[in-house]
């Protein structure tokens, strides 16, 4: 291993989890005894997971272990950014990982460089889209650090291989076998990867849902829910002001209820690779329901198009992970433009596993009920259509023309 060599102190993004619980002792053996600092990102998954990682990830071996809240940050800006651009990955994923990765790498580089630490490593495996994620934020931020990547070096091919591992080294650990299910989970979103998902004709069953009340099961009254949005940003729920990710965690616990966002998808990884994934992200749809439903009043056609366009292209962008690429702030400038306007209040409809947006108001809407109405109205001249047709149509009219010569 030549990568070892110069390498004395390594930063590793720690979930507690049993691939980054193997990754510190496999680290400590393969590279030299180095020091191993874990970092623990909390970015709003289950506070469980959270309790006594500390103590676990030095028993592990560790020198240190830093949890850092990332919580609101996480939110307000790398959520709301990407909320305003509309982007949706394929059509339907709302990009939960996507957008926490580089949070994640980035303040994971920030520590190493304060600790003084010559590489970064990540637990992603070699199939996935985190390795991708994780390692152009360390190069776009801190080219200089060396990175170890173990599920592209080690000869651990299995949950089994791993807990053998940890046995033979008599590291405790709380994985087992029965656990067949990959779930990754922040304040955004959950999402389920494994098991009976492997195969696309298995139907979703109940343990492939982790937040949500199955549809079917949501309450049969409908719940209606204010939002108000500032600029393309969610500022208040229910006419009480919030924080970013405040709003999230209210908008969580009624999308929760009533069984909103949940979608069940075969994406396109970005090695080339396509998976299956079960996601949820309940407040996060009731957040998109009510920006798209300020943006259709306020912005015009030509805008409107021009902002699905971006987000088209921030959703490739933010799931390939160049989060701090010139092309990306490009884009992000875009739609921060396109949202100055984008202020209003929004009343969504929550339904069994439906967020509908049913009410809308804007100081700035251009809609306007006068020249919208079916009825007899006084400031539309409807023999003003005719000039505008003729000319809209008038490459059509020469090729026409053409056609009968």
């Amino acid at each position: 291993m030549a990568a070892t060599k110069g390498i004395k102190k390594i930063v590793l993004a720690y979930s507690g989890g049993l691939d980054t619980s193997a990754i510190i002792p496999w680290l400590k053996e393969n590279y030299g005894d180095c020091e191993v600092v874990a970092f623990v990102a909390d970015i709003g998954q289950e506070r469980a997971d959270l309790e006594g990682i500390e103590q676990k990830a030095l028993r592990t071996g560790a020198s240190e272990c830093h949890v850092v809240d990332l919580r609101e940050e996480f939110i307000k800006d790398y959520v709301y950014p990407v909320l305003k651009s509309g982007a949706l990955y394929e059509g339907s994923y709302l990009l939960g990982t996507s957008m926490a990765r580089p949070l994640i790498a980035k303040a994971q580089v920030e520590l190493a460089l304060k600790v003084g630490a010559d590489a970064l490593c990540h637990g992603a495996t070699g199939k996935g889209n985190d390795q991708v994620r994780f390692e152009t934020t360390y190069t776009a931020l801190a080219p200089q650090l060396k990175v170890v990547a173990p599920w592209r070096e080690w000869d651990l091919r299995s949950r089994e291989a791993l807990l053998d591992y940890l046995k033979e080294r008599n590291i405790p650990t709380t994985a087992s076998l029965e656990k067949i299910y990959s779930r990754d989970e922040n304040a955004w979103h959950i999402s389920t990867e494994g098991g009976v998902l492997e195969s696309p004709w298995n139907a979703a069953n109940k343990d492939c849902w982790a937040w949500t009340v199955a549809p079917e099961d949501a309450p049969d009254e409908a719940e209606l829910v204010t939002v108000k949005v500032e600029k393309g940003a969610v500022v208040a729920v229910n006419g009480v002001e919030l924080t970013p990710f405040q709003c999230l965690e209210a908008l969580n616990v009624l999308g929760v209820k009533h069984g909103v966002g949940r979608i069940d998808i075969v994406e396109n990884r970005l090695v080339g690779i396509k998976s299956r994934g079960c996601y949820e992200t309940p407040g996060g749809t009731i957040m998109m329901a009510a920006l798209r439903g300020v943006e259709q009043l306020v912005l015009d056609r030509d805008s409107f198009k021009w902002r699905e366009q971006l987000g088209h292209e921030m959703s490739y962008v933010v799931y390939d992970g160049r989060w701090f690429a010139p092309l990306r702030e490009s884009i992000q400038a875009a739609a921060d433009a396109l949202a100055e306007d984008v202020n209003g209040e929004v009343v969504v409809k929550l339904y069994k596993g439906t967020a509908t947006a049913i009410q809308k108001s804007s100081p700035n809407s251009m809609y306007s009920e006068e020249f919208a109405t079916f009825g007899e109205d006084e400031v539309y001249d409807h023999s003003h259509a005719g000039g505008f047709i003729r000319l809209f149509s008038l490459s059509s009219r020469i090729r026409a023309l053409n056609a009968k010569k």
